[in-house]
Order: C-alpha cells, then sequence, then structure tokens
C-alpha cells in the first residue's frame, strides 16, 4: 500500500478505467498510461482499474497486478487505486497482497461468483478475507446475497470502509444507510443513471465508466451533487444517459463493449474485449458514432 487515505477521498467519481488490450489480444499498457494520465487532467481521483466493466472475470491474476503498478507508475502517490478482488479465497487473497504491494490503496471485493450462497458462507468470505489483507475494504453489491443485514453486521469490521451498491432499489438503499448510521459509506455502483437519487439517500460518491470518456461531464455532475444543485445535475446527466441506456440494452451485455469501441473518440484503441463478452456490429459501432459526437462536444465545452 502506498500511503493511508482518508474515507473522505472516495467522496467523489470512483472511475472504472477499463482496460485495454491490443491487436494480439494483450493488456495494453501504454494506452492505460495515456488514458490514465488523460483522466488525472481532467480531474478523477479515483481510480478503480479491473473492475466489472474492465473485464475483470476474464482477467489473469498477473494482468490485474501490473495494470495497478501501471497507473500507480503513471499517476504517482496522489490519486486513489483500489484493486479489485474476487473468484477463490486463495486467489483473491494473492491478487490483493500483489496489488497493495504494486501500488494500491484498497481493494473491492467483487460479487460472489458462486452457486449456492449464503449469508452465512458470504461472512466466512469477507472475513477471512479482510483478515488476510489488513487494508481498507469495499465490498460490491450486486444482487440479493450479501443481504443488507449482512453488510451491517460486517460494517463494525475496522477494514471494511464502504459499499459499492448496485442493486437499483432506492427505498432499500435508504433503509440501509439509515440504519448503518454513519459507520461506513454507501455508494451508488450503478453509475450516472442512478447517482442523483442515491446522492439523495446518503450516497457521497459513485462509479463512472462514461467518465473514461467524459471526465469532465461526470465531475461537474458529481460537484452539482454535492453542491444540492439538483436542476444542474440532472441537465448534465441528460448529456450522459445515452451512453448509460446504451450499456445497458440487452440486459447490460454492451457494457463493455460500448465503452471500449467509444475509446475512438478520445483518440485512444483499446481494442476487442475478450469472449465471452459481446461484439459489435458495423451497425452498432456507427450507432455509437452518432451518440458520442454531440457528448463529446458536450464535454469539451465543460469549464
Amino acid at each position: 500500500m502506498t500511503r493511508a487515505f482518508r474515507r473522505e477521498e472516495l467522496h467523489n467519481v470512483q472511475l472504472i478505467q477499463i482496460t485495454a488490450f491490443d491487436a494480439n489480444g494483450q493488456v495494453a499498457h501504454d494506452q492505460m498510461r495515456m488514458l490514465s494520465t488523460r483522466l488525472f487532467e481532467a480531474g478523477i481521483r479515483v481510480f478503480v482499474p479491473c473492475a466489472g466493466s474492465s473485464e475483470f472475470h476474464s482477467l489473469l491474476a498477473d494482468e490485474i497486478v501490473s495494470t495497478v503498478k501501471t497507473l500507480r507508475d503513471a499517476l504517482g502517490p496522489e490519486p486513489v487505486i483500489i484493486a479489485p478482488v474476487g473468484l477463490q479465497p486463495q486467489c483473491a487473497a494473492e491478487v490483493g497482497d500483489r496489488s497493495l504491494a504494486a501500488g494500491a490503496d484498497a481493494v473491492l471485493v467483487m460479487p460472489l461468483a458462486f452457486p449456492y450462497l449464503s449469508d452465512e458462507g458470504a461472512r466466512d468470505y469477507y472475513l477471512a478475507l479482510m483478515e488476510r489483507l489488513q487494508c481498507p475494504t469495499l465490498i460490491y453489491k450486486k444482487d440479493p446475497l450479501p443481504s443488507d443485514n449482512l453488510l451491517l453486521e460486517l460494517a463494525d469490521h475496522p477494514q471494511l470502509i464502504g459499499i459499492k451498491y448496485a442493486v437499483n432499489d432506492i427505498n432499500a438503499f435508504n433503509a440501509v444507510v439509515e440504519q448503518d448510521g454513519g459507520r461506513i459509506d454507501w455508494f451508488c455502483g450503478s453509475a450516472e443513471r442512478f447517482a442523483p437519487f442515491f446522492a439523495l439517500a446518503g450516497s457521497p460518491g459513485y462509479t463512472s465508466g462514461a467518465g473514461n470518456m467524459c471526465p469532465r461531464l461526470t465531475l461537474a455532475m458529481h460537484t452539482a451533487l454535492v453542491a444540492g444543485e439538483w436542476k444542474e445535475a440532472m441537465r448534465l446527466q441528460r448529456i450522459l444517459l445515452p451512453i448509460e441506456h446504451y450499456r445497458g440494452r440487452s440486459g447490460n451485455s454492451y457494457n463493455v463493449s460500448m465503452l471500449k469501441y467509444a475509446m475512438h473518440h478520445v483518440g485512444l484503441d483499446f481494442g476487442k474485449p475478450r469472449p465471452p463478452f459481446r461484439q459489435l456490429t458495423p451497425n452498432e459501432e456507427r450507432e455509437i458514432d452518432d451518440m458520442m459526437r454531440p457528448i463529446m462536444a458536450a464535454e469539451g465545452n465543460v469549464e
């Protein structure tokens, strides 16, 4: 771990930096450096490489660790870098240990991808991982398990600092934030489409994939939310919503491929996603081009 950081540093846009592949399907670290530098210069200060929209489940442990190191070497000590961990317990622990040594400040425990889940088993998994890593930890909730009750139970653990909450039930989110009483932070894990509503219910920040192309727009939206300037926040959200709606098509199966293709609009080639992620058709690429042009024009006009 490179440095201690304040919990409040995560009260921001948490950029899920997508993963670049070269023509041979290998991680393209030069492209990753160029993108992370561009994002940092635009104001992004929280980076989450190799997570869900970054093809976590198709990446090798070595690729995750080397990407964390690439970002830390490129950006220096100022930004927060959060490494994703998950899958088998030993794999999660090893990736966590190595990512912290490579420069990560914290880890994000990805959604549990196992059959036959229970809160009891999830509790054992999270506790063992936090005891092993001894670092600031966030848990990603995308499904009924882990339950809100389990997360409230775990909130007393000294390593748990927050929840990436990606179940789009605002009533449930509002209730769990109130029950927690400020022990940990509860973040909108569903990006700009839901961020304003989660903010009203107590989320101090949100994750973003659209920020890979439009960092200034999403940072301006977050600033408006923090200031309570709801009309301005919703105006900025409407500019970004076409990206979110396209990513959400067909059961969110365009999430990765849309973002990777759209990187052409910032002058970077991030390659194609690995199987089993969806590949785009030429017609879909044209649709994305038409959609992105006015959004990128708006990005260029943000002061």
